[in-house]
């Protein structure tokens, strides 16, 4: 039985013994692949780099291979596990040599690269992502190996200090993450390897003093140690001292690769491994506290924050981000500020996040308020190059940056800090908000509704400044045309509050240039304020200067600005001394004339009426005005009998007052119930013939261009006028001046209405009769003129239009019959 036992027991030692040799077989078989499979691996990316294979796709090659061989000879087991599986101290011995061979290759083939291309030094970077996304690789060993790169890295540097070194920041990073790791052997690897990378940055740096070049040691040696010493720039216990890694970070790095060395903490606080993303938190919010002013990529790393906060509200990090963004503004707030209006209005939820994170620093507070109003100075939907510096606006179809900067100040106002600075540029910020009211089109809805919205019945305290800058605005001209019409608005409400009295001069200055300013909207808006302000206006004491612009703005090509035009002045005439309405009367009644036959019949109907409005002010001046009225006759005579009432009636009205004013007896035939267009005419022409005759031949001549008219009434009245007026001149009429007469009557002889027909037969056939009786003799002539002076007999009627329009009914009447009779006899 114990023998048994002991043969079965030495059987079981000889099978476990077999097993053994075939599993230390299979190790070094494994160790073999992987050595061989290296081997192959460095052939190909060796070839390719004597290649002339496009450099990017060469080096895209070369790192897929090496990933492949990394994770490959990375997975291998510890040198313990390969030590344990030799038979004997020489079997053990092969497998050492075997094992360290495989990694010296790796170690020498990155080497390789980097010497030829140390643009190939980020494959370090790469290799430290590839040594945190596995726990099971040999993570230490392959922090030995880029150590040892970055050692022949940091001489090649030393020896050639021109070279281009890439990534150095992404490199820093990584390895700035690992200085806390749990592994103490891995934590003195990063560290040791961040000196060497540090130290590529200073050479890389032409703003830090060089150290000398020393010892011998670093040609000759190998020993890590050794090395380390002689390149040391972070103090000896910087193992988990945060501080001090950002502090030399910062000091040693250059801008583009400090920044890239933010970027990729900013990346790590998404990690899904906890304590990697609070060590990267850690030394991000360091660095930015030491060195913030120092990154360049501003806008880019604002615009992560904002999209990790709107992706992830509840992100573990928020509160990094947000201190992040008060960082930046601390030391970029232009940047910071600009980038922030770049987001969609109205703010979301993140965005209000990062307002309020920006508000939290005081030291910045003008710059970021002035930032905020040079954006509100924008129009929306409207792109902008330049704003203070050469910045852009959002490229989108509608630029809202200003929209963005109005609710931005809604965070900003109720700091303290904040607040104090607004009160400095009240006048500014009060005036910008303005302009952005109107751009939204509510300033102008709300006057339309008779709400006022200015500021001015409010008694803030800076009131005078708010003054002296609308002011100083209005007299640099806005930085657009329709600006004006909100300045206008803003600083008539001003002066209407301040000033209630009279204005001094150079505020006139202003209107005027407004009246007379090339963009319609600008000259009604300030039409309609000085019309608000008539009793200020009207007590300047050279008022004459204000009137001459609004005279002016009567041959406008904008009806509706010859329209404000008129009622503003009316409003200021009824409010005007007397004297000062006397000394302009004339120029006044005479801007009317040329309106009342324009094409727009408010415009001509308001002419005509406030002509007569006029002339009942200036009653007791009346003989200053009489060549006035008799200048405008003909339109208000030919536009009786316009189709339009208000027209019509409007002539009624200031005839009437004409008349009186002449002290003719026509206002009778005036009137509704009396009056015959016909008769007015005669009455006119012969009152006319008996005090004014020398006005006949102008008011001829005005009568003939109304004759081509297209209007049926206009080329009627204007056939009976000139032909009374022929007759009432026939003695002051030369021969040419008839043959002209008769030439533009003949004209428009083919005229196919019935009663014009012969209107204008008896007309033509009235100056041929005239100019019969003309003498050729020039002295006949004058004996004739001065006969006619002295023996003037009243016109009897020419035409009698009524009756002519009977008989052309009769006559129609009875064509109608004969028509119905012959077709009734077809």
């Amino acid at each position: 039985m114990v023998q048994e036992t002991s043969n079965k027991m030495t059987h079981l030692q000889t099978l476990q013994s077999t097993m053994q040799w075939r599993h230390v077989e299979f190790e070094a078989e494994m160790l073999m692949d992987a050595y061989s499979g290296l081997l192959s691996d460095q052939s190909i990316i060796l070839a390719m780099n004597s290649s002339f294979v496009d450099p990017l796709l060469q080096f895209e090659s070369q790192m897929r291979i090496l990933e492949l061989s990394f994770r490959k000879i990375f997975s291998l087991p510890d040198l313990s596990t390969v030590q344990a599986m030799g038979r004997n101290s020489e079997d053990t011995e092969v497998l050492e040599n075997l094992y360290e061979n495989i990694f010296n290759m790796y170690e020498d083939t990155v080497i390789i690269l980097v010497s030829k291309d140390f643009y190939k030094i980020q494959i370090l970077k790469e290799m430290v992502t590839w040594i945190n996304q596995n726990k099971q690789y040999l993570q230490e060993r392959a922090m030995m190996v880029i150590t040892r790169v970055l050692i022949f890295a940091a001489k090649r540097v030393r020896k050639y200090p021109s070279i281009d070194a890439p990534c150095l920041g992404l490199l820093v990073a990584e390895l700035s993450l690992l200085c806390s790791h749990k592994n103490p052997s891995i934590e003195q690897q990063a560290a040791t390897g961040m000196n060497y990378v540090l130290y590529i940055g200073m050479c890389q740096n032409p703003n830090i003093v060089k150290q000398k070049t020393g010892s011998p040691s670093i040609v000759e040696t190998d020993n890590t140690r050794a090395i380390a010493s002689d390149f040391n720039l972070l103090p000896k216990n910087i193992q988990g001292d945060r501080d001090k890694i950002a502090q030399s970070v910062g000091q040693i790095l250059l801008p583009t690769f400090l920044t890239d060395f933010v970027w990729t903490l900013l990346k790590k606080l998404s990690s899904p491994d906890d304590e990697t993303a609070l060590e990267a938190a850690s030394l991000l919010i360091l660095t930015l506290e030491y060195h913030a002013q120092k990154i360049t990529m501003v806008s880019k790393i604002v615009d992560d924050i904002y999209e990790q906060l709107s992706w992830n509200s509840s992100h573990t990090m928020k509160n990094v981000l947000l201190r992040v963004i008060s960082l930046l503004i601390r030391a970029s707030p232009k940047k910071v500020i600009f980038q922030l209006m770049e987001f969609p209005v109205p703010a979301d939820e993140a965005l209000l996040l990062m307002w309020k994170a920006a508000s939290t620093e005081p030291s910045v507070a003008p710059q970021v308020l002035k930032t905020i109003l040079s954006i509100l100075k924008g129009k929306p939907g409207e792109f902008e190059e330049v704003l203070i510096e050469k910045r852009r606006f959002s490229l989108n179809a509608t630029n809202l940056m200003p929209v963005a900067a109005s609710q931005a100040l809604c965070t900003f106002l109720p700091v303290n800090s904040y607040r104090k600075v607004v009160i400095k540029l009240f006048p500014e910020f009060l005036m910008a908000l303005m302009l952005q009211l109107f751009y939204c089109n509510q300033l102008l809805k709300d006057t339309a509704q008779g709400r006022s919205l200015t500021l001015s019945e409010c008694n803030f305290p800076q009131f005078p400044e708010t003054l002296h800058y609308v002011y100083k605005i209005a007299v640099e001209g806005p930085r657009r045309s329709e600006d004006s019409i909100v300045t206008i608005i803003f600083f008539a409400e001003l002066l209407n509050n301040f000033f209630k009295e009279s204005l001094p001069e150079e505020f006139l200055v202003l209107f005027r240039n407004w009246i007379n300013d090339s963009n319609p909207s600008v000259s009604k808006m300030s039409l309609q304020k000085i019309a608000s302000m008539a009793p200020v206006f009207s007590k300047i004491e050279n008022v004459c200067n204000l009137l001459l612009p609004i005279l002016d703005a009567f041959l406008s090509k904008e009806n509706t600005v010859i329209i404000r035009a008129m009622l503003t002045l009316r409003n200021i005439l009824s409010k005007l001394d007397k004297a000062s309405y006397s000394a302009m009367c004339v120029k006044i009644a005479s801007s009317y004339c040329p309106l009342m036959d324009h094409v727009n019949g408010g415009i001509q109907c308001m002419a005509i009426r406030h002509f007569g409005e006029l002339l009942v002010d200036m009653s007791q001046c009346k003989w200053m005005l009489n060549h006035i009225i008799l200048g405008s006759l003909v339109p208000m005579i030919l536009f009786l009998e316009s189709t339009e009432t208000k027209i019509a009636n409007a002539c009624r009205y200031t005839l009437s007052i004409c008349v009186s004013q002449l002290k003719w007896s026509t206002s009778y035939l005036l009137q509704e119930e009396n009056y015959n267009f016909e008769s007015v005419v005669l009455s006119i022409c012969n009152n006319i013939i008996s005090s004014y005759e020398s006005y006949i031949t102008d008011l001829i001549s005005d009568t003939l261009g109304f004759l081509g008219s297209s209007r049926y009434f206009l080329k009627r009245g204007a056939i009976i006028l000139v032909g009374y007026l022929g007759k009432s001149g026939e003695h002051l009429l030369l021969r040419d001046e008839i043959d002209v007469m008769i030439e533009v009557i003949e004209r428009v002889a083919r005229d196919e209405d019935p009663l014009n027909k012969i209107l204008i037969e008896k007309t033509r056939q009235l100056f041929k009769e005239i100019a019969y009786q003309i003498a050729s003799s020039t002295i006949k002539q004058t004996f004739r003129r001065w006969v006619k002076m002295f023996h003037t007999k009243k016109l009897k009627p020419i035409y009698d239009v009524a009756n002519i329009m009977k008989e052309i009914m009769e006559d129609l009447e009875v064509n109608a019959k004969d028509s119905l009779e012959d077709l009734a006899n077809k």
